[in-house]
């Protein structure tokens, strides 16, 4: 049988929630098109797939996932943490191709260009996996006091973070905001990039079958603008981050995070091919302080 005789099998992409693929539960879809034109690729505008509009339910049972899973992963050994990132890697790297051409299609990037940040998203999860570790060592500290006493700072996940991911970087960006968040101990709420989400779709069938355990990251796809609200103001989310938020709308989902004294990190200007430093990786921790009596 040639190719043309062939029937083309489309892909049906779901949301990533509680380590299953649910469909929204309103039932919703929405039309992603490829951003432009490239050689090889889809042209602009033409369709792509349909990805499901996760609706406030889908997002409050997100959160009910994250949470539930929070114990487990953050009680979890730092270096059990770190293995399960570098699988992430290990997944990713065997299903390139697939993600360059996905990227490809979302960002209207050449085939070139596209592997190279599927590559860099791939050693951007291996370089967090290796912090798991050694974060302590430079998050903590032992204080000097004035007193027979030990006193020993050490850093601490968060809890459930909701992630708004970047909204032109659709792979790279997104992995560079998720990774620091959950090799510290957190659980993730992420609403994928609207207008590219099927990369970060993808994403959850690599993490379904890394060893990551159910619920510490789920994927949301829709309208940020819906799904945000309800993550900010949520009771149950201890700190978001607006990286895909504009202006206008981060200005009021910080107001409503304000609600249960959220940890926020503003929106700012990133290129996500830079080296990523440290500071996302410190971004969601909490220090706890412990006094002990020093003995005779």
């Amino acid at each position: 049988m040639s190719a043309a005789d062939r029937l083309n099998v489309l892909k049906t992409y779901k949301l990533f929630v509680g380590g299953k693929f649910p469909r929204s539960e309103s039932g919703r879809v929405y039309e992603v098109t490829a951003a432009t034109s490239a050689p090889g690729s889809a042209g602009q505008g033409d369709w792509l797939a349909n990805a499901p509009l996760s609706s406030r339910k889908d997002a409050r049972d997100a959160v009910t996932a994250a949470r539930k899973a929070f114990g487990g992963w953050s009680g979890a050994t730092a270096y059990n943490r770190g293995q399960v990132l570098y699988r992430i890697a290990e997944m990713l790297e065997g299903r390139r191709e697939q993600f360059a051409a996905e990227v490809a299609a979302a960002e209207g990037l050449s085939g070139a260009r596209a592997a190279e940040q599927v590559d860099a998203a791939v050693d951007r999860w291996v370089w967090y996996a290796g912090w798991s570790d050694k974060v302590a060592q430079i998050a903590g500290s032992a204080n000097p006091v004035a007193g027979p006493y030990f006193n020993l700072s050490t850093p601490e996940p968060t809890g459930v973070v909701a992630v708004l991911a970047p909204q032109e970087s659709s792979f790279l960006g997104l992995v560079s905001v998720l990774a620091p968040v959950v090799v510290t101990g957190n659980t993730a709420v992420v609403a994928t990039s609207e207008k590219a989400p099927l990369p970060a779709l993808s994403l959850g069938e690599v993490l379904a079958t890394s060893d990551l355990p159910s619920g510490v990251v789920n994927l949301l796809s829709g309208r940020t603008a819906e799904i945000a609200p309800t993550l900010a103001a949520h009771q149950d989310v201890n700190a978001i981050d607006l990286a895909g938020a504009d202006g206008a709308l981060a200005a009021d989902l910080e107001t409503a995070a304000a609600g249960n004294l959220k940890r926020v990190l503003r929106p700012q200007p990133v290129d996500w091919s830079a080296d990523p430093g440290t500071d996302r990786l410190l971004a969601f921790l909490e220090t706890k302080t412990v006094w002990h009596p020093m003995g005779v």
